[in-house]
């Protein structure tokens, strides 16, 4: 976990904004640490919002009238965190997912789902005997609470539960839970109730995240909404996920999905009665969580939206009603607050193109294929451009198109970039999911090499200058791929992962069966761990390596790029450890992020023969075992020209 901070706000008519909560300088810093990634921190109702704070976990409740204060509602001594809040008005409390530290830290939290009394701040457990707990909601009238459960060695999109309880006036479970959805090869997620009682929620029970429908007062079992061969949902690997709306007293539904056939994610409205989905044009590829406020003048749309070209910023729309929504265009979004002020000429932004290709098995996996775009540079007749494999964290995650500024650092120097879907991404269905299924460190490691051999031979890229880099996990298939593979010519590592048997061994309790699935059972498998980390075939690995590392990581401890580097050195590849102090897993300094983008091109530049500059300013940087080519450090576009240089 890094050390982000967050503060609330709010936007006025006029599009000014304020802050609600106090300045995170003040101690207050909005985010939770239930699983450790948090997510689903806050909750706004009516004239209040209620929130953890990171610093003491305690949950606080504040007037949203300007001035006012936060105020704690638990105990200032407990060891619980609190995360995915909702309120239920009548019974004065408030719900959540409870995570227990009283036990100590030798041994695993206890996880349930508790109601939290809006006078005292006691805490009551409601629900416990599963190993994670996620998204309690309540029905309309109160009389039922639907949420959903999980059990190691499972993930929160592998084999999961939907539940419902019903409750007796006092709010406390009656009977024993349905089953409402999920179990065996099933994922299910983001419950919600219907103004008329049906119970909406997401699940894989096809194959692909749908959007699923129930009446439990009929009986009525589960239907999809409309079945398509497309991802409604993403991996909650964070609470509070919101990728739909309903609408109109259930008449609609505003929905997110990502259709594997076109690069990014879509905005639709689904009409409940005809069961037809109209795409709405909206000019962004990538968005945050939903939130829509329906008042008697209409509806407003408020999201993080982005796409290729442009960088998240937080936006609305504002219609009189569902038809105007149908008919809304790209120009009736409106921008509240950008994420950046930076202003880039079109003419050096690479988009991107979703790429099909044909990988080991005889099956295809996926990229984005970023081409090298530089409006004032452009290559000799002949020649090619370098391309850098990008390799996507999770590893149950997926590479999304959102504008990257990092990525145009390279493509706007000469860069190609593939940023790689293999297999075990998301966004393609259950099964593309599970080939990752105790395949860790195989399929992400043949899809990756299949992705670089494609473009080479399809002419897009030069196959002497190939480059792979990732972070985290990313990371791990980056060391995997150079350990076990000879495909590339040079790689970076970004804190990520060496010894996988390591990782088993010291995580935090929301991963730590992760790897059972990815892998196998540890210890049973203990030798197939060993066999799967770069760490234990540092010996194999022929092409040059950058090493970046923060000195306070807890999930890859800097001991492990360490003992690479020392292992590098030792065949005398060239190679550079750039150890950061005070980081942790993922950069958060500007200065780190800059000299981390800047190294990874310089050393490439000095490996692989073409000039690249390292800001003096930036933390001194060392390439081990470099030839003495005379090479200096110097600014500019590798393997390109000036067009009035041609």
């Amino acid at each position: 976990m890094g050390k982000k901070q967050a503060a609330l706000g709010d936007s006025a008519a006029d599009g000014s904004t304020r802050d609600i909560t106090p300045e995170p300088s003040s101690g207050f810093n909005v985010r939770t640490r239930v699983h450790e990634y948090g997510g689903g921190e806050h909750l706004v109702a009516g004239s209040k919002v209620y929130f953890s704070n990171f610093v003491d976990q305690r949950v606080y409740v504040q007037d949203l009238t300007p001035g006012s204060e936060p105020v704690a509602l638990t105990a200032a001594d407990s060891k619980q965190r609190f995360a995915n809040y909702a309120l239920d008005e009548p019974r004065n409390r408030l719900l959540a997912v409870c995570e227990d530290h009283s036990k100590g830290d030798d041994q695993e939290a206890s996880n349930s789902i508790a109601a939290i009394d809006l006078a005292t701040g006691a805490v009551k457990q409601l629900v416990t005997g599963h190993d994670f707990f996620s998204s309690p909601v309540l029905s309309p009238d109160g009389s039922k609470m639907a949420y959903v459960a999980w059990d190691h060695p499972n993930m929160p999109w592998d084999d999961v539960l939907l539940l419902v309880t019903d409750l007796d006036g006092a709010g406390l479970p009656v009977g024993e839970p349905r089953l409402v959805a999920g179990g065996k090869d099933t994922s299910v997620q983001q419950p919600q109730w219907g103004p008329d009682g049906a119970l909406y929620f997401i699940s894989d029970a096809s194959g692909w995240w749908n959007l699923y429908r129930t009446q439990l007062e009929q009986d009525i079992q589960p239907a999809a909404l409309l079945p398509m061969a497309a991802e409604f949902g993403t991996p909650p690997w964070l609470f509070g996920l919101h990728s739909y709306e309903i609408l109109q007293e259930g008449a609609a539904v505003l929905t997110l999905f990502d259709d594997p056939a076109a690069a990014g994610s879509q905005l639709g409205v689904i009409d409940t009665a005809t069961l037809s989905l109209t795409r709405l044009s909206t000019g962004y590829s990538s968005y945050g969580k939903l939130a829509v406020l329906h008042a008697a003048e209409g509806l407003t749309i408020v999201t993080v939206a982005g796409s290729p070209s442009t960088p998240q910023a937080l936006v609305k729309l504002q219609v009189p009603d569902l038809a105007g929504l149908l008919a809304s265009s790209p120009s009736d979004w409106q921008l509240i607050k950008p994420s950046t002020d930076l202003q880039l000429d079109p003419g050096f932004i690479s988009q991107p193109r979703s790429i099909e290709y044909p990988t080991e098995g005889g099956v295809t996996a996926f990229m984005n294929f970023y081409p090298p775009t530089n409006k004032d540079y452009e290559f000799p007749p002949g020649q090619l451009p370098a391309l850098l494999v990008k390799i996507h964290g999770g590893p149950t995650s997926a590479a999304s198109t959102l504008f990257n500024i990092g990525y145009q650092f390279w493509t706007s120097r000469g860069f190609a970039i593939a940023d790689v879907n293999y297999g075990g991404s998301t966004g393609f269905g259950r099964s593309y999911r599970n080939r990752l299924r105790g395949n860790w460190g195989v399929t992400d490691v043949n899809d990756c090499c299949a992705a670089a051999r494609y473009l080479a031979d399809q002419g897009l890229v030069d196959g002497s200058r190939l480059c792979i880099d990732g972070g985290s996990a990313g990371g791990y298939t980056t060391l995997a791929v150079l350990a076990f593979r000879d495909v590339f010519s040079a790689g970076a590592s970004h804190y990520g992962v060496a010894d996988a048997e390591l990782l088993a061994q010291h995580t935090h309790k929301f991963e730590s069966r992760y790897l059972d699935l990815l892998i196998g059972p540890y210890p049973a498998d203990k030798e197939l761990y060993q066999q799967r980390s770069p760490i234990h075939s540092a010996d194999k690995i022929s092409a040059p390596v950058a090493l970046f590392q923060g000195d306070e990581d807890k999930i890859v401890p800097p001991e492990q790029s360490e003992a690479m580097w020392e292992a590098l050195k030792a065949k005398r590849l060239p190679t550079t450890l750039m150890m950061y102090k005070g980081e942790q897993h993922g950069f958060r300094k500007a200065e780190n992020i800059r000299s981390a983008l800047e190294g990874e091109m310089f050393f490439y530049g000095q490996v692989l023969g073409f000039k690249a500059s390292y800001s003096p300013e930036l933390q001194p940087m060392t390439i081990d075992n470099l030839p003495d080519t005379g090479a200096k450090p110097a600014t500019g576009a590798p393997a390109a020209a000036r067009k009035d240089e041609l």
